[in-house]
């Protein structure tokens, strides 16, 4: 088995960024989800209701990322993060922290992209390094262990097998329409290549080139499975999860594709890189 793709998703439900090696760090790939938008009470925005966010791209070069997207024929816009600045209490799920405000102009720009009003208006803010939130204690093997603006945790592990399992049932379900999925409708960091569908579902822990993993708990997966990645079309039949739910769903635990992963070491693994136990 062997590595076949990187993602890093530098502002949560924005379009992912596919790498060559990418970094590992205690709470995430370097960048992954460092940045999260906000609505005015300072709760997260995702594409479980914004689904255009599908449509913004994000590169990096150097420290500063720009941003694209074909929305409303929007000009691109270059953002060089701030770090210390203002504080907003913002929230992801259950989870509570503080993060920093990056400013009037690229919340302007979102606000255009997702043609926001009112009191719904959002925000961009970054992790702050002096705020760091916290894995849930009951998955977590080590004190203070941390996160990035991921829903829970720092690794998303999806194998090709399993795709390749569902896809088959898609073309089964429907003969005469295209309704098969890439791999990007369910946002992984890692791809690791699989000859047994949902044989991940088996792994305790796992060792990427260097890099020790430990997997700690299946991923419940939601309506963004839905949404075409480049897009942001939401899929009419609800599409893979309608299909997902008849042969993946779990009692008291929802509807699982991929294995969230917490770092065991750091350093840098790449495509290619053999994955053992």
């Amino acid at each position: 088995m062997k590595v076949t793709d990187l993602y890093i998703y530098p502002i949560k439900s924005c379009q992912g960024i596919r790498l060559s090696q990418a970094e590992v760090k205690e709470k995430g790939f370097l960048w992954d989800r460092e940045f999260m938008l906000v609505n005015q009470e300072g709760i997260f925005l995702t594409q479980r209701d914004y689904p255009l966010l599908a449509t913004i791209k994000v590169n990096l070069e150097g420290d500063c990322l720009y941003l694209s997207s074909n929305h409303n024929q929007l000009s691109p816009l270059k953002l060089t993060p701030i770090s210390e600045g203002k504080e907003l209490k913002v929230r992801v799920w259950r989870s509570h922290t503080k993060a920093i405000d990056q400013g009037e102009k690229v919340a302007e720009w979102f606000n255009e992209v997702l043609q926001l009003s009112g009191t719904s208006k959002c925000r961009l803010v970054k992790q702050s390094s002096r705020y760091p939130r916290k894995i849930d204690s009951k998955y977590s093997f080590r004190n203070n262990q941390s996160v990035s603006f991921a829903d829970g945790y720092p690794f998303l592990l999806t194998a090709t097998a399993s795709l390749d399992d569902l896809n088959r049932r898609l073309e089964e379900k429907y003969p005469h329409q295209n309704q098969q999925v890439p791999m990007n409708r369910f946002r992984p960091n890692i791809v690791i290549e699989t000859n047994e569908p949902f044989m991940e579902g088996q792994w305790k822990s796992i060792k990427i080139g260097k890099v020790k993993f430990r997997l700690v708990k299946p991923c419940s997966r939601c309506v963004v499975t839905t949404t075409d990645q480049n897009s942001g079309k939401v899929n009419e039949l609800k599409e893979p999860l309608a299909t997902l739910i008849t042969f993946r769903r779990f009692k008291n635990q929802g509807v699982m594709f991929g294995e969230n992963m917490i770092p065991e070491s750091l350093g840098m693994i790449k495509v290619g890189d053999e994955v053992s136990f």
